[in-house]
């Protein structure tokens, strides 16, 4: 075949296209395995100490959850950190941004983020925080990132940043890197499948993936929930009662493959036996963030659901 891919006589697939399903695949894979160890700082009493040393509000996880994460953005503006986010309502962003960097300034936030990671994981991990299993897999998942071409703001913020020196923080780094160049990947997706923001939650509520009220968080009002719901409907994706329908949940697949596949390219750094090697190493990590109860176990990501 002129596109270089060949057909199995045996079994009559394109070999090609096997592959492409399996580095979709090993990419999602990694993403379930790499996100709770990114998302517990924002949960972590750790990180909520340091948040209020800076002189953040921590009644609720927002306003520390606006500065660890849209810092290395520099001192964005709310217009800047609302694309670059694409969930949140710009209402709500506001509420945050730029009064977060009135408060501190980003290096100084970024600064504290390091800490609240380290001291993070050495919570969780004790003893174990601090062993050649986390250097080498901070390596590994260093050579990801390294090889992560930024897909939009937050990925290339996040990799032109310096590494921390601590092993422990360098693979948070890392996984950072990884989940925000999946993360802006995946907004290319939806873009490409032409759901705005709050249709984008509105069509991932209506496959399942999280109940309505999960999300909630992301500050939309009812009445724009619904007319995001009726332009869906007009589209034919979702029905009366607001649940996909097969053209919904088709459209919302093709999304996840697409992301899948945005995704996927920088795991090519790594032979198959050093991204197994690299789950393996994970693992602990992941049981850790898991069992440690800080993490909501209904997500606006759909980990668990997609």
């Amino acid at each position: 075949m002129t596109d270089g891919t060949h057909m199995d006589t045996d079994t009559g697939t394109d070999a090609g296209t096997d592959t492409r399903a399996g580095e979709r695949a090993a990419a999602r894979r990694m993403w379930h395995l790499l996100e709770p160890l990114h998302a517990v700082v924002y949960y972590a009493p750790e990180a909520y100490e340091e948040a209020a040393a800076l002189g953040y509000g921590t009644a609720e996880r927002w306003p520390a959850y606006f500065a660890w994460r849209a810092a290395p953005l520099g001192a964005a503006g709310a217009e800047e950190t609302t694309a670059a986010f694409h969930s949140f309502s710009p209402d709500m962003v506001a509420r945050y941004v730029p009064e977060s960097w009135r408060i501190a300034a980003p290096d100084a936030v970024l600064a504290a983020r390091t800490r609240a990671v380290t001291r993070t994981y050495a919570a969780l991990l004790g003893p174990g925080a601090d062993t050649p299993g986390v250097a080498e897999a901070a390596t590994l998942a260093r050579r990801v990132a390294g090889a992560a071409v930024p897909a939009g703001p937050l990925s290339a913020a996040n990799a032109a940043l310096p590494w921390p020196g601590e092993p422990a923080a360098a693979l948070w780094q890392a996984a950072t890197v990884i989940r925000e160049h999946r993360g802006d990947g995946h907004l290319i997706a939806l873009r490409e499948a032409g759901l705005d923001p709050v249709e984008s939650l509105v069509s991932f509520a209506a496959i399942g993936a999280a109940p309505p009220e999960v999300f909630a968080s992301r500050g939309w009002t009812p009445a724009a929930w619904e007319a995001a719901r009726s332009r869906l409907a007009a589209r034919g994706l979702v029905d009366a009662a607001g649940a996909a329908t097969g053209a919904g949940r088709e459209l919302r697949a093709q999304v996840e493959r697409r992301t899948d596949e945005l995704a996927a390219a920088p795991w090519r750094v790594l032979s198959d036996d050093e991204r197994e090697h690299l789950a393996k190493a994970l693992e602990p990590f992941w049981v850790a963030a898991i069992g440690s109860g800080l993490l909501p176990g209904v997500n606006t990501l759909g980990i668990g659901k997609v």
